[in-house]
């Protein structure tokens, strides 16, 4: 083994939301049970009390390797999540697609509320980055009228959503038949989490004030961990952070602050091919700097933020526990993609490491043996399959989504054999990633030619993606950590030419299935 080297189809807009139209109908008319459609010897609560309800928890921002479920050394104090884990399923393999502008969110939620890929969903606005948004064969106009609020409100459920403002999908949004949308990222209970939390806990009230029966499908959004991390001062100190917005100086360095991650980097090894990237070089409190004391207290910020999130679900939890609806609701907690934040040298959510491309989730539900795990290889675009699926309603004829009961089960592990990823919000044609069983490619066209390069990964031996430069002795003094020699990328070792081969082929087959409309520097034209 070489050493490694620092390389020098078109819907009207009448809403028809389903396959079934009949089912839909009937439960329109009558209690519906799901027991023809739950899972072997499940959920007797399910039977008796008619169909489950549905809280779905979706934080901005957030890496799986921030929690503790999947990364046992992080020091964020997490019980509510760390016990819906105990109590449901951790899916191992859950990732967002992609996105082919900045603002990664947009894309990404827009796949969670129309279960369609990457290249077959609308523009936002001034938003315009995806060529095949015009091509009504790949993105159908109306796709609001079959996104996941009018499924639910058209099958008799009350829908509910709370969230930040801007970067979704606001068509869909608006048809919600309650919507409290603020963006709170700040550090007091009225500007911060707690906001979006008081905002499920306060029409859960009047729902049982009310009398309402129907189920429920809640959407609670938090605008936190995003940044600006202001955190609560309780929780700054604990992980000995500070709100830092003096661009002309250091935070102070603070022994409680979280430690660097394996994979920290002082620089990126190449441009990542986005120049002025917000996310790169604007943030408040980062801005353009990689140094350990900034980095650091950045991740105690988000870790502050974290916490404080955990403590807003367990209050909305405890709420559903005392009405006695929370065995028969679906919790889903998820992140709308990850994040970098010193990681490989990087700040933001615009690339295709492990650390942003996976997203955290967990699934605890009628049905669902506690303390399980899953690899899943699950994208966000199969939520609204799947939310159908448990739900016993028809998924909408425009969906593309995979539903994943059948891992929730405990049927199946994956429901898919490869990953495709794609980030080219910046120069073209971007970022492309594919993933089959412990093997990674991410492939670097960008900034004109000027950047093209490839990584290869063995992922079950080199878990970080680590670098050449995480091999160069200083970097390894301030991680406090020493790579073993194979822990490198492999896509220049003579010995893995045949697997680099492999997957390219592979990528490029995921791209056509795609209708990604580009090609790399390397890849046959279209």
């Amino acid at each position: 083994m070489v050493a490694c080297r620092i390389k020098t189809r078109v819907i009207a807009r009448e809403p028809i939301f389903t396959k079934s139209t009949f089912w839909l109908t009937f439960y329109f008319l009558f209690p519906i049970v799901i027991g023809s459609r739950a899972f072997n010897g499940s959920t007797a609560i399910a039977s008796e009390k008619g169909r489950p309800n549905f809280l779905f928890i979706l934080v901005d921002d957030q890496s799986p390797f921030d929690l503790k479920i999947y990364n046992p050394h992080s020091p964020l104090h997490s019980p509510v999540l760390n016990q819906l884990a105990a109590d449901g399923m951790v899916i191992d393999g859950a990732h967002h697609m992609g996105a082919w502008v900045g603002a990664v969110c947009t894309p990404s939620r827009h796949m969670i509320m129309t279960g369609r890929s990457v290249w077959h969903i609308p523009n936002r606005g001034k938003q315009d980055r995806n060529p095949n948004a015009a091509n009504p064969e790949l993105v159908p106009s109306g796709l609001e009228h079959s996104s996941l609020p009018a499924v639910f409100n058209h099958a008799g459920y009350r829908t509910m959503r709370t969230c930040k403002n801007g970067n979704s999908y606001d068509k869909a949004n608006a048809l919600f038949t309650e919507s409290r949308t603020a963006t709170k990222r700040g550090g007091t209970e009225e500007t911060g989490s707690a906001w979006h939390a008081n905002q499920v806990l306060d029409y859960l009230s009047q729902r049982e004030t009310a009398g309402v029966d129907d189920p429920f499908f809640i959407y609670l959004g938090f605008s936190h961990p995003h940044d600006t991390r202001d955190g609560i001062p309780e929780l700054l100190a604990k992980y000995g952070a500070v709100n830092h917005s003096d661009r002309r100086s250091l935070p102070p360095v603070n022994d409680k602050q979280p430690k660097l991650p394996p994979n920290y980097l002082p620089k990126h090894p190449f441009h990542h091919g986005h120049p002025d990237l917000r996310d790169e070089v604007a943030v408040s409190g980062v801005w353009d700097r990689r140094d350990p004391a900034t980095i650091r207290n950045e991740l105690g910020r988000e870790l502050a933020c974290s916490e404080n999130i955990d403590r807003q679900i367990g209050r909305v939890l405890d709420r559903l526990r005392v009405m006695g609806e929370l065995e028969n609701t679906y919790v889903v907690y998820t992140s709308d993609h990850g994040m970098a934040i010193g990681r490989h040298g990087l700040q933001g959510k615009q690339n295709l490491y492990e650390h942003t491309w996976r997203v955290p989730m967990i699934v605890k539900g009628p049905g669902i043996k506690p303390n399980t795990r899953a690899i899943g290889n699950v994208y966000l675009m199969d939520l609204l399959a799947t939310f159908c699926d448990l739900a016993g309603i028809d998924e909408p004829e425009t969906n593309e989504g995979l539903s994943f009961r059948s891992v929730l089960s405990g049927e199946r592990a994956s429901i898919r054999d490869v990953l495709y990823g794609v980030y080219c919000g910046g120069t073209l044609p971007g970022m492309r990633c594919v993933k089959k069983g412990d093997w990674k490619l991410i492939k670097y066209d960008v900034l004109d030619g000027a950047v093209r390069e490839t990584q290869l990964f063995h992922l079950a031996e080199n878990p970080h993606e680590l670098l050449a430069q995480h091999h160069v002795q200083t970097n390894q003094a301030l991680t406090a950590m020493t790579p073993l020699p194979h822990q490198c990328d492999l896509a220049e070792n003579p010995d893995y030419a045949a697997k680099r081969a492999e997957l390219e082929a592979l990528l490029l087959d995921q791209q056509i299935q795609h209708d990604d409309p580009y090609r790399l520097w390397d890849q046959a034209g279209k």
